[in-house]
C-alpha cells in the first residue's frame, strides 16, 4: 500500500499541489499536517501515517523536505521505516528505497551527514582548545561574582536564602550552588 504524507508550515500555504501529486502517484491514504515545521520530530499526521504503515508498504512524499528538514532527522525516520520493512519514496527528488539505487542514494546522504556531524564536532573541540589557550572563558558567564556570593553568605545567617536569591535576581538553586562552590575553593 502507498501511504502519502503532505505538510505545509503555515495555514496560508496550500496542500493542493502535494496532495494532487500523491493522488497521481497512487497513494491510497494521504495524511497531512498544516502549521507544523519540518524541524519538529513529532507531527500528528506523520505519527498517524507511520503507525498505519506495515511491512511492504511505502511512505510517499512530494519532496524530501516535506518529511523533515534536518538530514539527521530524515535518516532516523528512514531507519524507523526500514525497521518496519517499509519503503520510502520522494516524488520530486527521485528517491525510492524500494530500489537498490534509491537505497544507495539515501545511504550516501546519510554517510555525508555523519561525516558533516563529525567535522562539526572536531571544529568545535579545536575552537574550544584555541579559546582555552588564549585564556578566554568558556561557557556562560557566571551570574554572581565573588563579592555578591560573599555578601549572600553573610546575609544567609539572618535572612532566608530564597529572599537573598530574589534580591540578586537568581534562583535559590543557583545561589546554593555558587555558595557551595565558593566554600570548596575558599577565598
Amino acid at each position: 500500500m502507498l501511504v502519502g504524507y503532505a505538510r505545509v508550515s503555515t495555514g496560508e500555504q496550500s496542500l493542493d499541489l502535494q496532495i494532487d501529486a500523491l493522488e497521481q502517484a497512487g497513494c491510497e491514504q494521504i495524511f497531512s499536517d498544516t502549521g507544523f515545521s519540518g524541524a519538529l520530530t513529532s507531527r500528528p499526521a506523520l505519527d498517524q501515517a507511520i503507525a498505519l504503515l506495515k511491512s511492504g508498504d511505502t511512505l510517499v512524499t512530494w519532496k524530501l523536505d516535506r518529511l523533515g528538514r534536518s538530514l539527521s532527522h530524515l535518516i532516523s525516520l528512514i531507519a524507523e521505516l526500514e525497521n518496519k520493512q517499509v519503503s520510502f519514496k520522494s516524488l520530486s527528488d527521485a528517491i525510492d528505497t524500494r530500489t537498490a539505487g534509491g537505497r544507495l542514494q539515501f545511504h550516501m546522504l546519510g554517510a555525508l551527514a555523519e561525516f558533516e556531524r563529525s567535522l562539526i564536532g572536531e571544529r568545535t573541540k579545536a575552537g574550544m582548545a584555541a579559546a582555552r589557550a588564549r585564556g578566554s572563558p568558556l561557557g556562560r558567564p557566571p551570574k554572581l561574582d565573588t563579592a555578591k556570593i560573599d555578601a549572600a553568605m553573610l546575609h544567609a545567617k539572618r535572612r532566608p536564602l530564597s529572599t537573598i536569591a530574589k534580591d540578586l535576581d537568581v534562583s535559590p538553586s543557583t545561589l546554593r550552588r555558587a555558595i557551595s562552590y565558593r566554600r570548596k575553593v575558599g577565598s
